[in-house]
């Protein structure tokens, strides 16, 4: 699809709705990657769905699904998709160190801080792990306060707490500040 006379192609948006233990989740694809997971009352992207076109076969978006699905069945412990993140550079830079924490292992907000150099920015942090468009992929539930403890999620703090308990056999407990 081509834009006017300057020929600028406008990406297309696919998306598919999938049942999971945390409830129906819909993702949502680009022609450059996964873009989104939504959650079920999560109106984040509500525009990608409006303006998007609905594929169910869309490969990417089966793809998606099949590692998540697995992911959920404790068979899967990485992701390995190209992802579309839509964000700020600040916003990016969390969401890219999200991608390090390895399953099973939390971290802090400080501790991403830390990671990607702005060591007074835990706010800021928290602020975009909440509007991590990609949960579940990009592992913000991962992500405890200072004294290991649940704290803030997109997806509210029970999806958290099932997210943690499927990877509780590999957990690692202790944070190391």
């Amino acid at each position: 699809m081509l834009l006017g006379d300057n020929m600028q192609r406008i990406m297309d948006i696919f998306f598919k709705r999938m049942a999971s233990p945390t409830g129906t989740l819909t993702l949502i694809a680009s022609d450059n990657g996964l873009r989104a997971v939504l959650w079920d009352y999560d109106d984040t992207e509500k525009s990608s769905i409006d303006s998007g076109i609905e594929n169910p076969d869309h490969p990417l978006l089966l793809e998606a699904e099949k590692q998540l699905n697995e992911y959920f069945a404790r068979k899967r412990k990485t992701f390995s998709l190209p992802l579309d993140f839509i964000g700020s550079d600040f916003q990016k830079q969390v969401w890219e160190a999200l991608l390090t924490i390895p399953f099973g292992e939390t971290r802090s907000y400080g501790q991403i801080a830390r990671q990607i150099g702005n060591p007074d920015s835990v706010r800021a942090v928290g602020g975009a792990a909440n509007k991590n468009p990609i949960p579940i992929i990009a592992p913000c539930h991962r992500m405890v306060g200072a004294n290991g403890k649940l704290v803030g999620f997109g997806g509210g703090l029970a999806n958290k707490a099932l997210l943690l308990e499927l990877e509780a056999p590999f957990r690692q407990t202790t944070l190391f500040e």
